[in-house]
């Protein structure tokens, strides 16, 4: 009986792939879950593993060929017994390779089967984690779906479950450790009964584990030639090797690598990027302060806003237009049908349906709002993906609302409802993530009067909603109480003109303040 192998699932919006080397060749025998082809995509490079054990029985796909998520890659043929031999081939580390013979020895000495967990796939773009609380110790027993330890990555926080009931038999990594996607995290003796599984073998797995980890951190150095797509998409720019950092294996540089280089101006060496900028030295506190400091170190998630956020400064002319909004339109109608509406829609009737609504209505009018800089490119996006900036005990995240201009205000807040129970409990998707287009921020809630919002890089455009404050206003030239809002517009001025920001926050104002113009498409 044969084995397909296929392309698997790459992430949102990657379609194809690349081959960048076979680590078999025909005839060789393969364990269920080695490595046997490597696929690279614009972003990052994938080992396939083998679905079955067996021997290697077609390559339908040469090296250098591109081809579909979906599509034929080779075919296993049941092999029986000589399974398993071929693991010196393959690009394992150390830990790996003595992993396996402890398999083996396990086996032979009659124990349970043992299974390895792996770093999960975290979606397009994710290469790496950061180990963050162990639930479990070794010797502990565990049911299948059990959470063993977290993964923080640079969007979000993952728990990994066991697959097996058994006893945690390894431990291969500690909390704060930095992992690639693939890499062993665990063993586990399946069916084993809590107490059977020898303690010994965790210090002599573990400490060649830490030795190897910090090799990925040197990408400059990459033993490996530029990705086929990547090397091509130099040549055709003029771009230097020596001017890009790889985040492929070994440091190998992916064609997404060029592209960010390019976009960054493809500085001369890579220790002109802003990453590499020189650090300040502390200043060493008083001996009777530092006794009373706190030293933590920063989650990845944190690591990656305060990155992205300096990046954002860095290489966008981000300014920033105010306006306010009188909200008594808004809340008489809010306070009039909020009842009947959650009786109807089963959610609650709030303001981040308004607002997200008279910013898709001014997003159409202004385009360039809606847009990002690729390059020497502008990128107009024709739908409307609206991120909401949700602060969670973990750092601020930005899941996105997908296709906001094609639904109604109940559909709008029953997702934003779904997106910000999962933001706090920790659970948001990948595909939650992703693909924003433009993105509202409520530091109101928090009780901000003003502030200037920091772009969501690539997108063009953030608001910024604030606390209702009542304030004596002008009206008909009498001095009347209103309930007024600040708004704040920071947008990048190399896409949006000035006249642009502030029409886009007018109409914002226009529709909030007349919300019939909503119905009326005005």
């Amino acid at each position: 009986m044969a084995t397909e192998i296929r392309v698997p699932t790459l992430g949102e919006s990657v379609a194809e792939a690349t081959i960048a080397r076979w680590m078999k060749k025909v005839g060789d025998a393969i364990a269920a879950d080695e490595p046997i082809v490597e696929l690279e995509t614009d972003k990052v490079s994938i080992e396939v593993p083998a679905p079955a054990s067996g021997t290697l029985d077609e390559i339908a796909v040469k090296e250098g060929e591109t081809v579909e998520v979906g599509a034929l890659l080779g075919m296993i043929a049941d092999g029986g017994k000589s399974a398993g031999k071929a693991k010196p081939e393959t690009k394992q580390s150390a830990t790996e390779a003595s992993g396996g013979n402890q398999d083996q020895e396990a086996k032979m000495a009659g124990g349970g089967k043992i299974v390895e967990v792996n770093v999960p796939s975290a979606g397009e773009s994710v290469t790496e984690a950061q180990v963050g609380e162990i639930y479990k110790k070794v010797g502990d027993a565990v049911k299948t779906d059990e959470a063993i330890l977290e993964l923080e990555t640079d969007k979000a926080a993952q728990e990994v479950m066991s697959p097996v009931d058994g006893v945690i038999k390894e431990l291969v990594v500690a909390s704060g450790d930095e992992v690639q996607v693939g890499a062993l995290l665990l063993r586990i003796e399946e069916g084993a009964s809590a107490g059977a599984t020898p303690k010994e073998e965790k210090p002599a797995a573990e400490k060649p584990a830490a030795a190897e980890k910090p090799a990925p951190a040197a990408p400059a150095e990459s033993s490996r030639p530029p990705a086929p797509a990547a090397q091509k998409l130099m040549t055709e720019q003029g771009v230097k090797a020596s001017s890009v950092s790889g985040s492929g294996k070994e440091g190998q540089i992916l064609k997404g690598d060029v592209l960010a280089a390019m976009e960054r101006g493809a500085p001369s060496t890579p220790a002109e990027t802003p990453a590499e900028t020189p650090k300040v030295a502390r200043a060493t506190s008083p001996s009777e302060d530092e006794a009373r400091e706190e030293r933590v170190k920063m989650t990845r998630l944190r690591q990656t806003i305060a990155r992205r956020l300096k990046d954002a400064q860095a290489n966008a002319a981000m300014l920033t237009t105010f306006n306010e909004v009188d909200m008594t339109a808004v809340m008489e109608l809010r306070k009039k049908y909020k009842d009947l509406f959650e009786k109807k829609h089963g959610v609650k009737l709030g303001f981040m349906g308004f607002f997200t609504k008279a910013v898709t209505h001014a997003l159409k009018e202004i385009p360039a709002v809606n847009a990002e800089i690729d390059g020497t490119d502008i990128i107009y996006k024709n739908f409307s993906h609206i991120g909401v900036a949700v602060g969670t005990d973990r750092g601020l995240v930005v899941p996105v609302v997908r296709d906001a201009d094609r639904m109604s205000i109940a559909e709008v807040e029953k997702e934003i409802g779904r997106l910000g129970l999962a933001a706090r409990d920790g659970k948001l998707s990948m595909a939650d993530m992703q693909g924003g287009t433009f993105t509202i921020s409520n530091g109101g809630v928090y009780g901000s009067l003003m502030s200037t919002p920091i772009l969501n890089a690539p997108q063009s455009g953030i608001l910024g909603m604030h606390k209702i404050q009542e304030r004596p206003m002008v009206v008909g030239g009498q001095i009347v109480i209103r309930p007024m809002m600040y708004l704040a517009l920071s947008y990048d001025h190399r896409i949006v003109d000035g006249k642009e920001a502030v029409t886009f926050l007018v109409r914002v104002k226009d529709v909030l303040e007349d919300p019939e113009r909503l119905v009326l498409d005005l």
